[in-house]
């Protein structure tokens, strides 16, 4: 073999070889620091302002507003905190769709409802295990059981715990959506709408469900805890991955309300009276059916979210494409709690 030949080509291959393991090499390896440099970043990085709601059915949101803590733990970062007040869960997720709102408070199904329609949130911390959601008619009504509620008019607010518990016990009791006539109407005016006789049932939320209950004489006529989702905090999924160190402090803050709640019942109805302006027994009346206890997010909540989404398709609230149980998975991010 003639190397002398061979040799000529080898070295005019191997610069070829070298410069393009050269030129791979030098790609990854700026594509590696650069990873990092995106993930250090991230963890450092820092927002202007934290928008985050405050909501009467949300009695640890008014004591983390009063008490000024989270203004307190964020004034190190010079990040300041605006509180926006949300009137149900479908505001809430209306302000965090238009980026009013980083944390907003909602009911799970509710979260589960905006996911399913494109909102890209997630739900990371449970507020409250609440008995908010009741059926409820004036005082002297001769309505008795949900089957009753055959062709009456029943106000609900669309997108809300209320609303989807009226569609379950409308199909627990063989009725669906179109067996009565629903008005769509806000918490605070289906109340009015049902103490003036505009309506015949309200599928009411505390606190107004405890006001109409207290001093009107209106009457819970359908109850059923497990129809109730938990309460859930939520983030704007652009928000908690821009900012996962602010997400923690939040919910750092939020934990310290809620012991505080738990260790102070007498001063949590207070605060709850001052904020959302109720009398003592109307205050007191909500809290009796708001446990506080669990923070935890999880299994628990996807499950009831599950049983909620799936009577969501059936009514066409929820389109009949979702895979329910993926989008409640893609919800329920336990990860900012459990870290704290």
């Amino acid at each position: 073999m003639n190397f002398s030949a061979i040799a000529p080509n080898l070295r005019n291959l191997w610069p070829r070889w070298l410069g393009t393991f050269l030129l791979i090499f030098t790609l990854t390896l700026l594509g590696m620091v650069g990873l990092f440099q995106s993930l250090a970043a991230s963890q450092g990085a820092k927002p202007e302002v934290v928008r985050i709601d405050y909501a009467y059915y949300n009695p640890v949101s008014l004591v983390l507003k009063q008490k000024g803590w989270l203004e307190e733990s964020l004034k190190k970062d010079n990040i300041k905190v605006e509180w926006v007040l949300s009137q149900g869960s479908n505001k809430a997720l209306e302000f965090l769709n238009a980026r009013s709102l980083d944390f907003g408070s909602t009911a799970g199904a509710a979260a589960l409802i905006a996911k399913a329609n494109g909102n890209p949130v997630q739900s990371i911390y449970v507020f409250s295990k609440p008995e908010w959601a009741a059926l409820v008619v004036k005082k002297g009504s001769p309505i008795k059981s949900v089957k009753d509620l055959k062709g009456k008019k029943i106000a609900a607010t669309k997108g809300t715990d209320p609303y989807i518990f009226l569609l379950r016990a409308l199909y627990k009791y063989g009725l669906s959506p179109k067996d009565v006539e629903i008005v769509l109407l806000q918490h605070a005016d289906g109340r009015a709408a049902l103490e003036k006789g505009d309506v015949d049932a309200w599928a009411g939320l505390d606190p107004h469900m405890a006001k109409t209950e207290v001093e009107n004489g209106s009457r819970l006529f359908f109850r059923n805890p497990n129809f109730n989702s938990y309460g859930v905090l939520n983030v704007r999924e652009e928000f908690a991955k821009k900012y996962p160190n602010t997400v923690k402090k939040v919910l750092v803050s939020y934990e310290k309300a809620r012991k505080w709640s738990l260790q102070n019942k007498a001063q949590l109805q207070a605060v709850l009276e001052k904020e959302s302006k109720l009398t003592p027994a109307v205050a007191a009346k909500q809290l009796e059916r708001t446990n506080l206890s669990d923070s935890r997010i999880g299994n628990p909540q996807k499950q009831v979210i599950i049983a909620s989404g799936n009577v969501l398709k059936k009514s066409d609230v929820i389109p009949d494409s979702v895979d329910v149980t993926k989008t409640t998975n893609s919800l329920i991010n336990p990860q900012y709690r459990n870290s704290i």
